[in-house]
């Protein structure tokens, strides 16, 4: 530290005011050395960022010199639009990480080139014959090699949708500090089909958004083209996202009309260059609703013709066109039980129609219904078993990562495994319906992981859930993973600048189900915030602690659907009555005297079952279930020792409290980043931390106060009494809460 004293600020007299100038001088030169010292940068103030960028900013590296050695010039293909795409990308990155942009070159050796294409538009990549045989269709090679004995890099692929995801690996490479100069890089998608799923509406209304009205702006459509659009995609295909279902699965039959599949065809045109089929949900009933037909009946030999003249209307809309999205029979939504038919019948009708064109069917196992008593968690299961085997080889059967709904955690959905004979899509939500909105901080890539290494021993040990979202465990092909999107029209995309990362993990999980969720968010901090380690390590801390203490105030011990009625925000473990028990809170905790939690072991609703034995021995039994899920598969007593030698009821309220000291400890983290992070953006995100420890506070008081008035016991000791009355936290109404279907 350099300590500075001065008598220049000091009052003279007139006659010996005349070196001051000479101080200020002197001044000058030592701030300029003190901004030269290492660690000044931050001292600087940092140009504000609005966080429409996303992680593709491109904003000058430490490593210049090494940067610029490596890609003095481009050689590159551009006959064809993703071709083009793939090299303005890399010229774009590569510019705004040097500060120079780098030559275009046709086939002249020089050091430093990076040569982009496949052999069939490359003649430079064709000459060095590479092994592209493993790779597929959309995998590539980013490689150190030496042409015309210069030191090049090569970016190569069996297609150029494969090149331009290369590209995009090349540049994150370099946007988070890696070594350029001796690059060996072989990358391939683990899953075929990786959509994200917009709960849009028509009218531009979002079912559970967070960050303003939908990015479709159909009403101009197809005209105007949002340049928006096309940062979609490249913020997409950066993360591997090859489909869009570009609309709400509780969809309106209008979707399918001659104007919107104009309106549709559209932004598939802005989305084929980065790789990106558009699909759409389909409703089941649009036979009756827009065609005119008394029913929908799947094996009705009209309705089959309907949907086979509507498929191929589509195609020759939209030739490359990926399919159609359905859920049915679930929440009211119509379909083939409606005429005493399966879930295959349904599926396989869609199946043939698309057939011919090589699209696909993406039935959703979200089924459940009021009219039937059993136990929700079961009732996919039911379903979707028996028919194991039956539906047509186009069809994938898209299932939630639990058996409820995207609970802050669930235990894995009991179908991955149970079907062999049917290739399984997960389905992942990113927007975060049930966690906070968009101002809680929730990483929601530790859940991914949890889920997809869980074990389900259905082919014995190791039979985890990634791979039979891959194929891998049974021998499928045709395999896929699905987001709910968290994407509007907000100007940093996903209503807080922390959501985004959830965006970004989800496509590059859906690329590789085995990736780390800690080293995703190491890449994503660099790319998004700083290279600074004094940056990274202490956010990627945040994040990865984040879904946890989410948990803990929210739902803790495995306790789930406790949130306010509809709109789900806020506790309301008191909500109850209504038209259906499995909308209620009390059906999940059942909390009376003697405990809580719901019985789903053998002497209960016995969903445990549902499990392969070794799964479900563990679930089952008391002694060996998880704490995490205690309560999910068990009514445990209040006074039960926990783990930590804790009773439940103290462990309980402990973990409450846990949750709010982890966001307090996020809030002190992220004041300490101040300076280090732009003011904008480091500014909203302590207001977000504010408004999240204020939330968590709320839960953790409003859920107390509730579930004492069961367990009758006091609270720990130094744990504060909630500071208001059960009766007010019950009082508080939030008839405008956002993301609520209409």
């Amino acid at each position: 530290m350099i300590s500075i004293t001065s008598r220049c600020g000091e009052r003279t007299p007139p006659r010996a005011r005349r070196p001051i100038p000479v101080c200020l001088a002197l001044l000058a030169l030592l701030l300029g050395l003190l901004l030269a010292l290492p660690g000044a940068a931050q001292a600087r103030a940092l140009p504000d960022e609005d966080g429409y960028a996303l992680w593709l900013r491109y904003l000058p590296v430490q490593q210049v010199a090494p940067l610029r050695a490596v890609s003095a010039a481009v050689a590159a293909p551009a006959a064809t639009p993703t071709q083009v795409v793939a090299r303005d990308e890399l010229r774009r990155g590569l510019e705004g990480l040097s500060g120079r942009r780098p030559a275009a070159v046709d086939g002249v050796p020089r050091d430093g080139v990076v040569v982009l294409g496949t052999p069939a538009s490359s003649p430079l990549v064709a000459a060095l014959d590479l092994d592209l045989a493993g790779i597929g269709e959309e995998g590539y090679l980013v490689r150190s090699v030496r042409i015309g004995g210069r030191a090049a890099t090569v970016i190569a692929a069996n297609s150029d949708i494969g090149v331009l995801y290369g590209v995009f690996h090349f540049l994150r490479l370099a946007q988070t500090g890696q070594p350029l100069a001796a690059l060996d890089v072989t990358q391939a998608p683990k899953v075929k089909v990786r959509v994200l799923n917009h709960w849009d509406n028509l009218d531009r209304y979002v079912e559970r958004g967070y960050a303003g009205e939908s990015i479709w702006d159909w009403h101009r459509l197809p005209d105007w083209l949002d340049p928006r659009y096309t940062d979609y995609a490249r913020a997409n295909a950066s993360i591997g996202i090859n489909g869009t279902v570009l609309n709400n699965v509780n969809t309106s039959a209008l979707a399918l009309t001659p104007m919107y599949l104009d309106k549709t065809a559209a932004l598939a045109s802005v989305f084929r260059p980065y790789g990106i089929k558009v699909y759409l949900s389909a409703r089941f009933s649009a036979p009756i609703e827009i065609g005119g037909l008394p029913t929908a009946d799947p094996l009705d030999p009209a309705v089959r013709r309907w949907w086979k003249d509507k498929v191929d209307e589509i195609y020759r809309t939209i030739p490359d066109f990926g399919g159609f999205l359905i859920k049915a029979n679930s929440e009211g939504q119509p379909g083939p039980q409606d005429y005493g038919r399966s879930h295959a019948d349904g599926a396989n009708m869609m199946a043939q129609a698309f057939a011919p064109h090589g699209g696909i069917v993406m039935w959703r196992a979200f089924v459940y219904s009021h009219e039937e008593p059993d136990d929700r968690h079961k009732q996919a299961y039911t379903e979707f078993v028996p028919h194991d085997g039956a539906f047509e080889p186009n069809v994938l059967v898209q299932v939630k990562n639990g058996a409820i709904d995207f609970q802050p955690r669930e235990p894995f959905h009991p179908l991955f495994g149970a079907m062999p004979g049917t290739p399984l899509m997960m389905e992942f939500q990113i927007t975060k319906e049930y966690l906070g909105f968009a101002t809680h901080l929730a990483y929601l890539a530790p859940m991914y992981e949890e889920v997809l290494r869980a074990d389900t021993h259905a082919r014995g040990p190791g039979s985890t859930v990634a791979k039979v979202v891959d194929g891998s465990l049974d021998g499928h092909a045709l395999t896929g993973m699905a987001g709910v999107a968290n994407i509007g029209v907000d100007r940093n995309w996903s209503g807080s600048h922390f959501d985004q990362a959830n965006w970004y993990a989800y496509g590059r999980m859906a690329w590789d189900p085995y990736a780390g969720s800690a080293d995703i968010a190491r890449d994503w901090v660099r790319m998004t915030f700083s290279t600074d380690p004094a940056v990274v390590e202490p956010v990627v801390g945040m994040m990865m602690g984040s879904r946890e203490a989410v948990v803990d105030y929210m739902t803790p011990l495995g306790l789930h659907h406790l949130m306010g009625r509809g709109h789900h925000y806020g506790p309301g473990p008191w909500v109850e009555g209504g038209p259906r028990a499995d909308w209620t809170s009390v059906y999940y905790h059942r909390a009376d005297a003697r405990g809580i939690g719901f019985d789903r072991s053998a002497g209960g609703s016995n969903a445990v079952a549902q499990y392969a034995p070794p799964v479900a021995a563990q679930f089952g039994n008391l002694e060996t279930v998880p704490e995490e899920f205690l309560l999910w598969f068990h009514h445990v007593p209040w006074d039960h020792r926990m783990a930590s030698g804790n009773t439940l009821w103290d462990e309980l309220v402990l973990r409450y409290g846990r949750g709010v000291d982890e966001v307090r400890g996020m809030r002190a983290t992220w004041a300490g980043l101040e300076g280090r992070i732009d003011p904008a953006r480091h500014h909203q995100v302590a207001v977000f931390l504010g408004i999240q420890e204020k939330e968590a506070q709320w839960w953790r008081d409003a859920s107390i106060a509730y579930f004492q008035t069961f367990a009758k016991r006091p609270l720990p000791a130094g744990q504060a009494a909630p500071p208001h009355s059960l009766e007010y936290y019950k009082s508080l109404q939030f008839p405008f809460a956002p993301g609520d279907g209409k």
